[in-house]
């Protein structure tokens, strides 16, 4: 299948970023990446350093007989720390779309990038007690970026703040609370997330999340995803995430990911 082949090039990229990945030491700082989850981190790259997050995902959707599928070959997002509380951020994603019409499949095809996402993360507050960590996170959607297939005619924008909770040495709890226009709807999508994650180990980790939204003029969408995290180095991390929809609206989500911090 072709999302197999996607997985298996995906896991080759990741074990020749791990050879790089041998220049970091112990002493540097933790890695905190915003993937495999749809919940953003509310901590900031350290200031200097290139943080490179990117994955491979397919998703579908069947309703009477007609079965929507996305295959993302590229989910790439670039964080850069500019201050100790301050990161720039540019994500691009290439996409595949496809329909199937009592299982025989459309030659129709939509394929290429979409809108170029530009924004920054703001670490507000660092955990203290019952204060948890926080930041504040907003995105620009730029169309001229994007593939005909996938150009909106307007900027789509969105902000959420990040939350996170240290629940035990092993355990924490985050939340995002945000909104976003997009898709050249005037209409506001309020946005949530909710995730947990827990360390099996100093390498492993997995989590389980709930997120979606609640546009103003339609139904609200609600999604739920589980995962798995391995810290190959200190700069290194490898993702895999499966999940589905809780509304209508998705039968099946697939991810497999890297995440991989330069170092200086």
């Amino acid at each position: 299948m072709k999302q197999l082949k996607l997985f298996n090039l995906l896991i080759l990229l990741c074990c020749s970023l791990a050879a790089f990945a041998q220049e970091e030491t112990q002493s540097d700082p933790e890695l905190i990446t915003d993937r495999p989850d749809a919940t953003e981190s509310p901590s900031t790259v350290p200031v200097g350093l290139l943080q490179i997050e990117t994955g491979a995902f397919y998703t579908s959707f069947e309703k009477e007989n007609i079965k929507q599928e996305v295959l993302g070959y590229n989910t790439t997002l670039l964080r850069y720390g500019i201050l100790d509380n301050l990161e720039l951020r540019l994500g691009w994603n290439f996409e595949e779309g496809r329909t199937s019409v009592n299982g025989t499949r459309l030659d129709d095809v939509q394929s290429g990038f979409s809108p170029l996402l530009a924004g920054m993360k703001v670490n507000i507050t660092q955990e203290n007690g019952w204060i948890p960590t926080i930041g504040l996170i907003g995105h620009l959607f730029l169309p001229l970026s994007a593939s005909s297939d996938y150009r909106p005619e307007t900027t789509g924008v969105d902000f959420r703040l990040s939350f996170d909770h240290t629940l035990s040495e092993k355990s924490s709890i985050a939340y995002n609370i945000g909104a976003e226009w997009g898709n050249d709807s005037p209409e506001t999508a309020y946005i949530y997330t909710l995730a947990y994650g827990y360390g099996i180990t100093d390498s492993f980790g997995v989590y389980a999340e709930v997120y979606g939204d609640f546009p103003e003029d339609s139904k609200a969408n609600h999604f739920w995803d589980a995962g798995l995290t391995y810290l190959v180095m200190n700069n290194l991390q490898l993702d895999a995430t499966v999940g589905t929809s809780i509304t209508e609206g998705q039968d099946l989500l697939l991810s497999v990911g890297a995440s991989y911090r330069i170092p200086k």
